[in-house]
């Protein structure tokens, strides 16, 4: 070792931020297992690096008795004291020990030790930046795909897609983009592990948060999302600003706004339904687009029994009851939705003269 060696330290603590001195302590730790096992011995020695010149020093330390039993690990009183006159019984007294081609070992020992540590300070790193994106969209370059996984390129890592987290309507080959939600950043021995998803309501969310202004700086609120990925969405909004419609806002002039989500999407179907503290009035805006007449709340039961016109009831429900499903985890209310004429039948519900109750949502193909 030598000056260049600490010069060259010194570059790497500037350049990856790498302390110096921890680099030193890991090299003399690694060279006392590699001293031990070049030189075939047992006994407790230490290294030192001095740190200004790089030269190198083995110290066998042995404690110092008045009868030596070992003489790998002790020390006569006698002996000691013709080292330092200051040894006293019981301290631990330092031999030096260094072998004449020390150097070569500690050299590769030293490289080793400098790349193992450099590999983990830049995983380290990869990790700390994306662990502050978990929740959040990324967008990458697919690279290849297994079995069970497309890998995403992220620039500095590569991010696993599974294809459970795939939407029916994805086809992606490599080099295509790819926009991505973040669902788990985990530190594992072989580098920071990043899972993707495109199914996750999540990615809803933060697309409206990327696309709609009022909803990044907070003026819009998205208090819930109910998604079956690749077919339809509901997003339930509100607006803290009276003035500011928070179902236009999503839209934006002419659809351009939501639709430029949908295109994300592969022309999943959104539902923006205005929120309400209002069971009633919330309900009915969930099961957009039908229209509803009357809506029933059991507050014990948490269900709300709606009733639609009888023309409406089979697109209140919705084909295989995905518009009722998706209004009932958007509101987290269940549902049990009647025609009218089934409401008079089973309940002696007189039938509406023609009105219905005021609904504020819009429907996205």
């Amino acid at each position: 070792m030598s000056m260049e060696f600490i010069e060259a330290l010194s570059e790497i603590e500037r350049e990856k931020g790498i302390s110096k001195d921890v680099l030193i302590e890991a090299i003399e730790a690694a060279l006392i297992s590699s001293y031990k096992r070049n030189f075939n011995t047992a006994q407790n020695v230490r290294v030192d690096i001095n740190r200004m010149t790089g030269q190198i020093k083995v110290y066998a330390r042995k404690t110092i008795v008045e009868d030596v039993l070992d003489p790998r690990l002790e020390i006569s009183t006698e002996a000691a004291r013709s080292i330092n006159p200051h040894y006293q019984l019981e301290d631990i007294a330092e031999i030096e020990v260094t072998p004449r081609d020390f150097g070569r070992i500690a050299a590769q020992t030293a490289k080793q030790v400098v790349t193992q540590r450099i590999r983990e300070a830049e995983r380290g790193l990869i990790y700390d930046a994306f662990v502050d994106k978990e929740q959040d969209i990324v967008t990458g370059i697919v690279q290849r795909m297994d079995l069970r996984n497309l890998y995403v390129d992220l620039g500095k890592v590569e991010a696993a897609l599974p294809l459970t987290e795939l939407m029916p309507t994805d086809k992606f080959k490599q080099g295509d983009r790819v926009k991505a939600y973040i669902t788990k950043v985990e530190n594992t021995s072989k580098g920071p592990q990043i899972i993707l998803s495109r199914t996750h309501p999540g990615l809803l969310k933060r697309l409206f948060e990327l696309e709609v202004p009022e909803i990044f700086d907070g003026t819009v609120e998205i208090r819930s999302v109910a998604r079956e990925a690749g077919f339809r969405s509901k997003i339930a909004v509100h607006s803290r600003n009276e003035e500011v419609d928070p179902v236009g806002s999503c839209v934006g002039q002419k659809g351009v706004r939501v639709q430029t989500i949908v295109t994300e999407l592969k022309g999943e179907k959104i539902d923006i339904v205005r929120w309400s503290d209002s069971v009633e009035e919330y309900v009915a805006n969930a099961l957009s687009p039908s229209k509803v007449l009357e809506v029933i709340v059991f507050e014990a039961e948490k269900m709300a029994r709606v009733i639609v016109p009888d023309y409406q009831l089979s697109l209140a429900i919705g084909i295989k009851g995905q518009n009722a499903r998706l209004a009932a985890k958007l509101t987290g209310w269940k549902i049990d939705i009647k025609s009218e004429t089934q409401a008079e039948q089973e309940y002696g519900r007189p039938k509406s003269p023609g009105g219905t109750m005021h609904q504020d949502s819009v429907s996205i193909d």
